[in-house]
């Protein structure tokens, strides 16, 4: 907790704000690269079958062209990056195999991108093309249970025996829509050599990932792989992983000598990376007469591709929300013809607390109780799976604060009963759950005099992460703020994990603090002049070797839900006002009001900001967001910022966040608990909840749209 001398705890302006607002802070895609030409994708028309052959004298006749890259010609060049979960990643230019619709299968290379683009338009194609499949249901599609292994699926006790017996049940099923993320940075590459030694600009939430992954596909020594990434132009996770492209211009640039800069367009970022898969669930939940939780069994379907195993599998965090001795889950995967999804923010947890907490409303109103009420009576005072204390839990605290704040003692219980006018008017709340986690991570720390620099490998989405390690190195050095400089985002720099998974903050200051510790030691000792010291932090409970893997590019973590000593999560409570004209149907959300609890919160302001993204960001996925499939060629249709719906300023809520204050000596040694994906969390049913208050209208299949209100 913050104090009168404390630097952490107190709210301060963006150290890289000015940078960024002027124009100065270069993004990979300003990083000088003279003498660079141009590449332009040439994806695939259809979505599954093969390339029989390609016409390229019409684009080779394009002024400026200097190289056209086929699975003919550089197909063994690289390997396809290494899949983030079991199974097969789909391939591009390695063979003439067509996995999806929007698949890279040429990459064009000129002297200017105009020439590029006009070339890879006159690249003709001729396909043997099979009947996709696009999504659920579709035929052809596949569906099996997931391998064991990346994820566990929580059972205890007998909970079908305790559902059947259960006098007051819920048995419903749930649906939530593709999603893209849409950052506003394009997914950009440029690589150059020099000799051996390969330098790549990427925007990347992991340097060292990217480093180690496409040097594995170029078969060459990861020593001789530069990655460079100081800022992020939004993420949300599809910039995590190592997608097909940066290989392939890896390749372009060895090819001729010179530096390739790609700059992906819109609608090619909707399959050259990654999105959030669409779900479907059935959520079961069996309560006494009093509304105690005695079942809860929870499914879940994720559509991903044919090949990949990939899946997110976020019942490890609905099974242990709330106290009930009888709980059971499983995950299924349906494959179809559909690029890899991937993370995208709060993977798991954005879609699979939707049922949950739908359900929960659905348990209130048939138990006629009020639905903060029965989350209090069910509130848990230990992980109900494992029975591990928390290394925290404010949940009602939460709920408290923000019911307060919204005036939810007002509210008429009845559906329909709350009306302005022509406006139906309904309230509805949520939990938002997240889990704690923490990575392996290094920094290096060099002071001269009253001046201090920080360097790590670590990332800044745009999250504030220039501004609170030069936080927690100020408070650790007894320096002034304005005297300690950052540096990230250089695979030269020591490595820190992926920025995912609320982790980042937790992981980098830790590591930052460790080597302040070393430097305060030699001062102590009387050591003068410029002092530079290394440190890493591994988290408790992680073997010393997790910092190897993440010098190699893997993931090592500590999750809040897989601790041996506690269970450690941050929560939250939700509260939004919608109104639903009673002749259009049209749904607005006037207000919003959530509490969060998150332990030592370093920076109150761009914590606040993170979490009204969050909020806003959660409203969208209830009643903007869908990408749409044609069902027929299993080919994205909005895959544009004109028809992919987000909240404009005229959507967006008058947006109320409480920092609910918390002290967690469990957790880590700071106290820290991730915030940047917690704010979404639980929001789509809360808007849900909220509808089905002001209409009498349950709606499960997600957003909802005007005509579920006709």
């Amino acid at each position: 907790m913050a104090d009168d001398t404390s630097i952490i705890g107190k709210a301060r302006p963006r150290i890289d704000g000015p940078a960024k607002v002027t124009g100065a802070a270069r993004y990979p895609s300003d990083e000088p690269a003279p003498g660079a030409v141009w590449a332009f994708l040439v994806t695939s028309a259809i979505a599954r079958g093969k390339v029989k052959s390609f016409d390229l004298d019409e684009a080779k006749a394009v002024p400026g062209v200097l190289d056209i890259l086929t699975h003919w010609n550089v197909g063994g060049d690289a390997k396809p990056p290494a899949p983030t979960s079991k199974g097969k990643p789909t391939t591009t230019l390695e063979s003439d195999r067509i996995w999806h619709d929007g698949q890279i299968i040429a990459v064009v290379v000129a002297e200017t991108y105009e020439a590029a683009r006009e070339a890879a338009n006159r690249v003709h194609v001729d396909y043997d093309e099979e009947k996709p499949s696009a999504t659920f249901g579709s035929p052809g599609a596949q569906e099996e249970k997931r391998e064991p292994g990346d994820h566990e699926d929580p059972k205890i006790g007998d909970p079908e025996k305790a559902f059947g017996a259960a006098p007051v049940k819920i048995d419903q099923r749930y649906e939530t829509p593709t999603q893209h993320h849409n950052p506003m940075e394009l997914f950009t590459t440029t690589c150059f050599w020099q000799g051996d030694k390969l330098t790549i600009y990427e925007p990347s939430q992991f340097v060292y990932g990217l480093k180690n992954n496409v040097a594995k596909q170029l078969g060459i020594d990861p020593a001789k792989v530069t990655v460079v990434s100081r800022f992020t132009g939004g993420a949300f996770g599809s910039k995590g992983g190592t997608t097909a492209r940066t290989a392939w211009i890896a390749v372009a640039a060895r090819r001729l000598k010179r530096p390739v800069k790609l700059v992906a367009t819109r609608d090619q970022g909707f399959t050259i990376a990654t999105y959030r898969a669409e779900t479907r669930h059935r959520l079961r939940l069996g309560a006494d007469a009093n509304g105690r939780l005695t079942a809860l069994i929870h499914e879940g379907w994720e559509l991903t591709s044919r090949p990949s195993q990939y899946n997110v599998s976020g019942t490890e965090s609905t099974a242990r929300i709330y106290a009930c001795p009888n709980v059971e889950t499983a995950v299924n995967l349906v494959h179809a013809d559909r690029n890899t999804p991937g993370f995208m923010r709060a993977p798991p947890d954005t879609p699979y607390m939707f049922p949950l907490e739908s359900a929960m409303d659905e348990l209130a109103y048939a138990l006629k109780m009020d639905p903060v009420e029965l989350r209090r009576l069910n509130d848990a005072p230990k992980d109900p799976i494992n029975g591990l204390p928390w290394s925290s839990r404010s949940l009602m605290k939460c709920y408290d604060a923000a019911a307060e704040r919204f005036g939810w003692k007002q509210r008429n219980p009845v559906p329909g009963a709350m009306r302005d006018g022509d406006w139906k008017i309904g309230w509805g709340c949520a939990t938002a759950a997240y889990p704690s986690n923490i990575a392996p991570c290094g920094a290096t720390v060099r002071l001269d005099g009253d001046k201090a620099s920080i360097g790590l490998a670590g990332q800044d989405l745009g999250t504030g992460a220039y501004t609170v390690i030069a936080m927690t190195a100020a408070q650790a050095l007894k320096l002034p703020v304005e005297n300690v400089s950052v540096e990230l985002g250089h695979t030269d720099l020591p490595a820190a994990s992926l920025a995912a998974g609320s982790s980042h903050t937790a992981s980098i200051c830790h590591a930052v603090a460790a080597a302040c510790d070393k430097v305060n030691a030699k001062r102590a000792q009387g050591e003068t002049g410029v002092i530079e010291e290394t440190a890493a932090n591994v988290p408790n409970g992680l073997p010393d070797s997790a910092m190897d893997k993440i010098n190699h590019g893997q993931m090592a973590i500590s999750r809040g839900f897989g601790r041996k000593d506690c269970t450690a999560y941050a929560f939250g409570a939700h509260f939004i006002e919608v109104r639903v004209h009673g002749r259009t149907g049209e749904i607005r959300t006037p207000r919003m009001v959530s509490a969060f609890a998150s332990g030592t919160i370093i920076n109150p302001l761009t914590a606040y900001s993170q979490y009204m993204g969050g909020m806003i960001w959660g409203i969208s996925a209830a009643l903007f967001e869908k990408t749409e499939i044609d069902l027929r060629a299993a080919r994205y249709t909005n895959d544009n910022l004109a028809d992919y719906l987000i909240p404009v300023n005229a959507d967006a809520p008058e947006i109320d966040v409480l920092l609910v204050p918390e002290e967690d000596n469990a957790v880590n040694p700071m106290g820290i608990k991730g915030i940047g994906e917690i704010g979404i969390v639980g929001v789509n049913a809360a808007v849900a909840n909220a509808v089905f208050h002001a209409t009498g209208r349950r709606i499960r299949r997600l957003p909802i749209r005007i005509e579920d209100m006709v």
